[in-house]
């Protein structure tokens, strides 16, 4: 396993690259910084549909200034992790569940033996939703979590209900391995920086090019018919009113104001429910606030330091803030 460094993307010093097995052989990619002097717990960087680690080295330096030590990795079916399917560029999944293993391996492996506890999960997008699930079942293994931008609806999805049946037919009858139709093989960093919907700012967006052009490989393009329905499958479970009432681990929500990928609105609803949750919207950003101009991000981290480490102690009650 190896990092792909650039000129444009330079990554923390003192990373820890290792490989890890998931349960049923999966091999994941995993890297580790750790603070100077005595960390104050550790973050664990869960990305979204797409992403890789290097995506994230800013955010790795972010944290290890706070004292925080921080794995990162790549889920299996892409990064440098291992694929379900034989074409590298299909991310696909057969149910969202199976992520869940990534995390299992990801505490045995990596965070028992060398991550000081308290522990938190910071997701993004699939990421986000992959850690609410697992806190509403019980199975989170983190004290807190941080979720930017959750994958709890898909935006502006026209005619859902027939893209639900029909990605759910195409998947039963064995296409389910297929591109979704029209879908392509090359990722949106691969691809230039006008109209993309991810951020704003030309610079942080040409970091990660940068390291799409140097491995291409880290990139994987549109989901496939078997990603989108185990995804749709999750969202429905997060359309039940009593779903973020009953999910009790301590949770921060970050909202986009201008997402073109989630849908904003249903994350203030799906957050303002939460039993045991914050909500902070950051007005006029877009889809990846950790990849935003500075003016957004800075909004970012003010919540993240209010909200990690936490106390035990903390009573946390449903709060919508709106930054």
């Amino acid at each position: 396993m190896e990092l792909i460094i650039t000129p444009e993307n330079p990554a923390p010093e003192g990373a820890v690259v290792s490989a890890i097995r998931a349960a049923d052989g999966m091999s994941l990619r995993v890297v580790r910084w750790h603070p100077e002097g005595r960390s104050k717990g550790t973050v664990v960087i869960c990305p979204g549909r797409a992403e890789f680690v290097e995506k994230y080295f800013e955010t790795a330096g972010d944290l290890l200034q706070r004292g925080l030590t921080v794995v990162a990795f790549d889920w299996r079916g892409q990064g440098l992790s291992g694929r379900e399917v034989d074409n590298a560029q299909k991310g696909h999944i057969d149910d969202m569940v199976i992520y869940e293993r990534d995390i299992d391996a990801l505490v045995t492996q990596a965070l028992e033996p060398f991550c000081p506890k308290p522990w938190f999960g910071l997701g993004h997008s699939m990421g986000s939703a992959i850690l609410i699930a697992m806190a509403r079942r019980g199975l989170c293994p983190f004290e807190r979590i941080v979720t930017i931008a959750p994958m709890i609806e898909l935006y502006q999805l026209r005619m859902a209900a027939a893209a639900r049946l029909l990605a759910e037919v195409l998947d039963a009858i064995g296409l389910g391995g297929a591109f979704v139709p029209g879908g392509r093989s090359k990722g949106v960093f691969a691809r230039s920086f006008k109209d993309n919907p991810l951020t704003s700012d030309p610079v942080r967006f040409e970091r990660c090019a940068s390291a799409v052009r140097a491995a291409p490989h880290l990139e994987i393009g549109d989901p496939t018919i078997g990603w989108v329905n185990a995804a749709f499958r999750l969202m429905g479970e997060f359309v039940d009113a009593e779903y973020p009432r009953r999910t009790l681990t301590p949770t921060l929500v970050f909202a986009a104001g201008d997402d073109r990928i989630v849908d904003t609105r249903a994350v203030e609803r799906f957050a303002t429910r939460l039993k045991a949750g914050r909500l902070i919207v950051i007005p006029l950003s877009q889809h990846e606030i950790l990849m935003e101009r500075d003016v957004f991000r800075s909004q970012f981290w003010a919540g993240f330091d209010a909200f990690i480490p936490g106390t035990r102690e903390e009573v946390t009650a449903p709060l919508a803030i709106s930054a």
